[in-house]
């Protein structure tokens, strides 16, 4: 029986209240301590990580401490030993089958991204409606049609799905995902998505993020000319 207050108690309650923007954070500690142990790094310091990361070392150390990950004064934290508990926290310590819904220009590109295997993500299925596309090669994967998808989620336990259609057609593609079994779907059509309650859903709209960038170049722009700051590294 578990004692309250005891190390696990805690470390397990700061599990269930980890801020979202901690979580989206984790990704990027991921890839820069893939890069650490590239370049053979023993250990790592909370001001280097957050560096590496385009944050500040009290965030690093804030995120990490949610996880028990306090390091050790003086040294910082074991790169492979702190790699390993991200992995385990993102849940990259097994592969992830995915499912692409939507063979156009966009979905054709993401089915053949590599990075995404190398990230823990297969792409093991692309679906489309249309009579021109079904049947199609793409990589190592031959597009199926939309009917298929039930059968593709049951052969390879599929829990994530990616919409990849145009905006007119996304909400049925996320009907059928979710009718199949899907519980997690990212979404890169520009509309917001009605799935029931127990379905995630991550939204990403290029033509916003490039109006936030012209939002600040245009501010950039009214602004006198002051000498350029040094540069610093930006999360991907």
């Amino acid at each position: 029986m578990n004692v309250p207050g005891t190390v696990r108690d805690v470390a397990e309650q700061r599990r269930r209240n980890i801020p979202d923007a901690t979580v989206a954070r984790l990704p990027v500690y991921h890839r820069c301590l893939l890069d650490l142990q590239a370049e053979g790094r023993d250990t790592v310091s909370s001001e280097q990580l957050a560096e590496a990361a385009g944050v500040n070392a009290a965030k690093v150390r804030k995120d990490l401490s949610y996880f028990g990950s306090y390091g050790t004064r003086g040294v910082g934290y074991e790169v492979d030993r702190l790699l390993v508990e991200v992995r385990r926290e993102l849940g990259l310590t097994h592969d992830w089958p995915c499912v692409i819904v939507g063979a156009g220009n966009l979905g054709s590109a993401l089915a053949k991204f590599a990075g995404f295997r190398e990230r823990g993500f297969t792409i093991v299925g692309i679906v489309d409606v249309a009579d021109g596309t079904v049947g199609r090669k793409l990589g190592g994967l031959v597009v199926r049609h939309e009917s298929d998808l039930p059968q593709l989620v049951a052969e390879h336990d599929v829990a994530i799905g990616v919409v990849a259609t145009p905006p007119a057609a996304a909400q049925g593609a996320a009907d059928t995902l979710v009718a199949a079994g899907v519980t997690s779907i990212l979404n890169f059509a520009p509309i917001v998505l009605d799935v029931p309650a127990h379905v995630m859903v991550r939204q990403v709209d290029l033509a916003v993020e490039l109006q936030i960038l012209a939002f600040h170049e245009e501010r950039r722009a009214a602004t006198p000319a002051r000498r350029t700051p040094a540069r610093r590294r930006v999360p991907s």
